[in-house]
């Protein structure tokens, strides 16, 4: 049981890291860094002091680990209440798992874009502004992508949610998003404290993103099968 536990961590993680590599994401990624430090493009790119650049440095770094925060409580929130109401609701549990299983297969095919559902494909952008926000307002904002972000990580992680309404415990639920959490988390951050290497090789990366979204769709397939045989 406890195999098959981490396997079903490691493929939450998996699965975040996905959303974070998604079309509708990674392009947004420089304009999110600097929406949230007020800090240009030009400056992140440009000749700079040793002093400006280890400003620069400080302030993404805070930001970021701010953004990383607000969006990790709303995910972990959403676990916590998703398998309570799993719990709570035991004698259909079954049931539920066989419903779910068919909703993560084909949240599994939308994403891999077998099937199209244009909604899904909306963008949500930021505007720059120069003087930032606080770290405070960072938290805010990483809060409100995971609650109101482009539909696109809507089936990734409507179908986390559903496994983790399956889950043996509040305690799993919970663990299943932090590992959710953390694999959107860190290329995020390390993507953001390298914002300059990070505009260099963001348009490399392009080729992929159609691989990129094959897999995670395997992976969700790969969730919803688990969840009808009962594995």
């Amino acid at each position: 049981m406890e195999g098959t536990q981490n396997i079903s961590f490691l493929m939450a993680f998996a699965a975040g890291f996905l959303v974070f590599l998604s079309p509708c994401i990674l392009p947004l990624i420089p304009a999110y860094v600097s929406y949230l430090t007020g800090v240009s493009f030009g400056e992140f790119s440009g000749e700079l002091t040793k002093e400006k650049k280890r400003k620069i440095a400080l302030t993404t770094t805070f930001h970021s680990l701010s953004f990383i925060l607000g969006f990790t409580i709303i995910f972990v929130l959403l676990g916590a209440s998703i398998t309570f109401i799993g719990k709570a609701l035991l004698v259909y549990q079954p049931l539920f798992k066989k419903i779910g299983g068919i909703f993560i297969i084909f949240f599994g095919f939308v994403v891999a874009g077998v099937i199209r559902i244009p909604f899904l494909a909306k963008e949500k952008k930021f505007s720059y502004r120069k003087k930032g926000i606080s770290i405070l307002g960072s938290v805010m904002v990483g809060a409100a992508f995971a609650v109101a972000w482009t539909p696109c990580i809507g089936p990734i992680l409507g179908s986390i949610l559903i496994y983790a309404s399956s889950a043996e415990n509040i305690k799993a639920g919970i663990k299943l998003l932090i590992a959710f959490s953390a694999g959107l988390a860190v290329p995020f951050f390390i993507s953001a404290i390298t914002i300059n290497s990070f505009l260099t090789y963001i348009k490399k990366i392009d080729k992929y993103l159609r691989w990129i979204k094959i897999l995670a769709g395997v992976i969700l397939v790969s969730f919803g099968l688990t969840m009808l045989i009962g594995g």
